[in-house]
């Protein structure tokens, strides 16, 4: 099993896509565990302050050390984590194999950023792992770690009903998926390829690596590097 535990300004982001589809099966069959930590509730003074102007004058707000140090801390007394994982714009660009690799560990904290993102001294001190999901922007970090636990989660055995499928996904291999088909095998004209209907695997898993390289070839050739 293994359990996440995400820091956010903003839990009410991750509702939605951590409490439906496989991440919610895996959850019910005790496979993963979520919690969501409001920043919030260990911010400074009444109003519960989690950000402040940055030093050197520029603009935005950036998430105080001091909640997130809380947060982190109190975590640790509890158990040992495998890694601390701030997602980022400029941290390492999520792939598959990230993903499989953090699939096998046991426990992990994810911290959002927010604003112009975080006291620096929480990147040098309290992480471990830097993870974007694209050279892109968003308005928080809570999406990319939705993003990142459904990538995990859905690798952990049994989450998924057919365990291979999970095999066969795009980028296992370095290699697109091939394309896939169902029934009617001919729609106003347009046709499953004949080889998908001989009932001989070994033709189809030919073709399906044939198809695999060539889309690869012509749609990501960087990933042949």
């Amino acid at each position: 099993m293994i359990r996440i535990d995400i820091l956010t300004l903003l839990p009410e982001l991750l509702e939605s896509p951590l409490n439906h589809s496989i991440v919610q099966r895996a959850k019910d069959k005790g496979l993963a565990t979520i919690f969501i930590h409001n920043i919030r509730d260990y911010g400074k003074g009444k109003y519960r302050q989690t950000d402040d102007y940055p030093f050197g004058g520029e603009a935005g707000m950036v998430i105080m050390i001091e909640p997130v140090y809380k947060i982190i801390t109190q975590l640790k007394k509890e158990r040992e984590y495998d890694e601390v994982i701030y997602m980022s714009p400029d941290g390492q660009i999520l792939d598959q194999g990230i993903s499989n690799s953090l699939s096998l560990k046991s426990n992990l904290i994810i911290l959002c950023g927010h604003y112009k993102g975080v006291d620096h001294r929480i990147r040098e001190h309290l992480i471990t792992k830097e993870i974007s999901v694209g050279n892109y922007v968003l308005s928080g970090g809570e999406l990319p770690a939705a993003i990142l636990c459904d990538s995990i989660i859905r690798l952990i055995p049994g989450s998924i009903s057919d365990e291979t499928s999970a095999l066969s996904d795009s980028f296992q291999d370095n290699l697109l998926a091939p394309p896939v088909y169902t029934r009617p095998a001919n729609f106003n004209g347009w046709k499953v390829p004949e080889v998908l209907l001989s009932g001989n695997p070994k033709l189809i898993r030919e073709w399906q690596e044939a198809q695999s390289l060539e889309r690869t070839k012509k749609l990501r050739p960087n990933l042949l590097k």
